[in-house]
């Protein structure tokens, strides 16, 4: 929860439940290890109440744990939040806790002050496996981890810097908005500047990729549930109430099944929506930014996304060009990730080397920025000098660039035969 200041512990405590309240225990623990809050919203689980730990030390609660294996520890010495962890823990009582965990940094005034825990308890295989599909998916993020603005948008290509000023004019307004692009073209941060130039900007920002839950899970996990709706269901809101009040991201809609696009539909006309089980409309005040990582128009007629739905989520279409198509932008990206890493990993290089250069302005980027980027981390952790070397990038795209020159250097030549017969021959 990097950036939470001058909150009390209630506060902070408060603003992860407001956020991602399927959480069941939020502890609070300062820079010594004492935990100085603690709510547990299920009673019974622990074998002591709240009041009974606070004021302990984290090691004298949770017996299996140490300074070399304890997360919490790990976030109180890094400032860094560790995410979505699944956890295994027996109590000074005697109980096996098991769980799945997130834990933030808090800061006050730009000092680290402690630490945040959260914690979801498994009770049943069927919870166990949805809370591990629910929290390791690539789509969540709350409003306050991993935020972008436009200004994340790293370009100085014509086409792209008018994407920018279309985010600006669009970010005003409550419209649906629809971003087409392929994997690595910055969709999210489009979706994340859309949000945070936005009056919703105090309010959650909830992404979540369709494709990377099972469609069985999938309805529950946009709408919510009511116990007892199906085997295994506790009563839990989905990420559209989650994100009442601030805008749902909904990545790859295009891999959604068409009759939950239908019902995504009705909750966006209608403003209100029903959990699985439920009998109550539960209304919703939520912009709907959505992507799709294809040409929507081929996605309808292969009956992969549905029409209606398509001009409902089309109110302003955003498109986002691959890397290919702004190579002026690859020496200006390549610059701000080695910064980047610099300071996260503790480097100083400068610079590639001119024959690296050279094949990243010639590669064909397939996975966009994204792969650049991983490329660049990759190099860093192999890199030994000031500059990254061929011996520091992938295989792949040496052998790519390899091949793709043996294309661009053949050359036809043709020979004049009586019979006006044409014979080839490709010389390298």
């Amino acid at each position: 929860m990097k950036g939470t200041i001058d909150k009390s512990y209630e506060e902070v405590a408060a603003s992860i439940f407001d956020i991602q309240n399927f959480f069941d225990e939020i502890s609070i623990i300062d820079m010594n290890g004492i935990i100085q809050y603690c709510k547990i919203f299920v009673p019974g689980v622990y074998g002591f109440t709240a009041d009974e730990i606070i004021g302990k030390h984290i090691f004298e609660v949770f017996t299996t744990s140490s300074a070399e294996t304890s997360e919490i520890c790990q976030v109180l010495k890094s400032g860094k939040p560790i995410s979505n962890f699944y956890e295994n823990c027996t109590t000074y009582k005697g109980d096996i806790i098991k769980g799945y965990s997130s834990i933030y940094p808090i800061f006050r005034n730009k000092n680290q002050v402690g630490a945040a825990v959260a914690l979801k308890f498994i009770d049943s295989d069927f919870h166990e496996e949805f809370i591990e599909i629910f929290l390791n998916n690539d789509g969540i993020r709350n409003h306050s981890i991993n935020n972008y603005t436009i200004d994340d948008l790293i370009t100085t290509n014509p086409y792209m810097l008018s994407i920018k000023n279309k985010v600006k004019k669009v970010a005003k307004s409550n419209s649906s908005v629809l971003i087409q692009g392929n994997t690595g073209t910055g969709k999210e941060i489009i979706a994340q500047s859309l949000h945070y130039a936005s009056q919703r900007a105090g309010k959650p920002f909830i992404s979540q990729n369709c494709s990377a839950i099972p469609a069985s899970l999938l309805e529950s996990t946009l709408f919510g549930t009511e116990k007892g709706s199906f085997t295994g269901a506790i009563t839990n809101k989905g990420l559209f109430e989650l994100a009442d009040g601030g805008s749902l991201f909904l990545d790859e809609i295009n891999s959604m099944e068409l009759p939950l696009q239908c019902k995504i539909l009705k909750a966006i006309e209608d403003k209100y929506i029903r959990r699985l089980g439920g009998h109550k409309n539960i209304s919703v005040d939520i912009r709907i930014i959505a992507a799709i990582n294809e040409d929507p128009f081929d996605a309808i007629s292969k009956n992969r996304l549905r029409q209606d739905l398509f001009y409902r989520l089309n109110v302003v279409s955003i498109k986002l060009p691959d890397l290919k198509d702004r190579k002026d932008d690859v020496s200006l990206l390549t610059s701000y990730f080695i910064a980047a890493f610099n300071n996260t990993m503790g480097k100083n290089i400068s610079d590639l080397h001119p024959s690296v250069e050279h094949i990243f302005s010639n590669h064909s980027w397939p996975g966009n920025v994204r792969e650049l980027r991983n490329v660049i981390e990759g190099a860093f952790n192999l890199a030994e000098g000031r500059s990254i070397t061929l011996d520091d990038i992938p295989d792949y795209i040496k052998e790519t660039q390899d091949s793709e020159s043996c294309l661009l250097s053949a050359s036809l030549v043709v020979e004049d035969t009586a019979d006006d017969d044409v014979s080839i021959d490709y010389i390298t």
